[in-house]
């Protein structure tokens, strides 16, 4: 079981979906590199047992900001899963990289205690089905409610004018959650992994584009503490509310 402690100052990040491939170890690492590099320590814990986030980190320069590390897809014999998950005090970041094809144990287990739930979704009809049915699982089996404002969609490698982009679009008019970056379809994240950087930390003139879309994120996550403690004051200018049960694909 995933056991965090209870700080009031600690920023639990989930990056979810149950389909591979759709950008949750892009997105994971570079909030992570960004929160270091605006002074925070943050804590980047792996839940995939590719391990991607953590092979990112193995490849991050030494005279980078620091990144912690929690490899969370290890057991290991000489410690307790407890201790093998603990975050350090000091630490106000902690960011999951979950695992695709969560069972619903380990749904809730992952996201127990997130402040903030983020669902990249890629604009295919399958990426959009799984995130359809990976939101009416955070709903009905996690219990996380749409009112807490603890979830968003972020729209990954995206191509304007397209009818997949429209799809996602369409698919975004239907939820009572917001879509809260639109992230372009662009090499510079892979040469940026490549370095075990974040998009921030790349030169600007290459990347300007794409840290403006990344700031809609940051943006967003840096709301946590007005959503929790007022969960209907923040409002998404895209997201337009209907009941997203009549949405949901039919369970079973």
């Amino acid at each position: 079981m995933l056991i965090f402690p209870n700080r009031d100052n600690l920023h639990k990040i989930v990056i979810l979906n149950p389909k591979g491939g759709c950008g949750k170890s892009t997105i994971a690492t570079n909030l992570a590199s960004y929160y270091a590099l605006n002074g925070a320590t943050p804590a980047l814990m792996d839940c995939d047992p590719q391990g991607s986030s953590m092979r990112w980190l193995d490849m991050r320069p030494g005279d980078r900001p620091k990144i912690h590390g929690i490899p969370a897809f290890k057991n290991s014999m000489q410690a307790t899963r407890c201790w093998q998950l603990r975050v350090p005090q000091g630490i106000t970041h902690l960011i999951v990289d979950s695992a695709a094809a969560l069972g619903h144990l380990e749904l809730r287990e992952v996201t127990q205690d997130a402040n903030s739930i983020l669902i990249p979704v890629m604009p295919s009809p399958i990426d959009i089905h799984a995130a359809s049915r990976c939101i009416s699982d955070l709903l009905l089996v996690a219990k996380i409610d749409r009112q807490d404002r603890q979830l968003a969609v972020i729209a990954n490698r995206t191509r304007a004018n397209t009818k997949s982009y429209q799809k996602l679009m369409s698919f975004n008019a239907s939820l009572g959650i917001p879509i809260i970056a639109v992230l372009r379809d662009t090499q510079n994240y892979i040469h940026a992994a490549e370095q075990g950087l974040g998009i921030h930390e790349m030169p600007r003139h290459k990347v300007k584009k794409d840290v403006a879309q990344m700031s809609d994120v940051v943006d967003w996550l840096g709301t946590w503490h007005e959503r929790r403690r007022d969960p209907t004051s923040w409002r998404s200018k895209q997201t337009q509310v209907i009941h997203f049960e009549n949405a949901l694909p039919a369970v079973g």
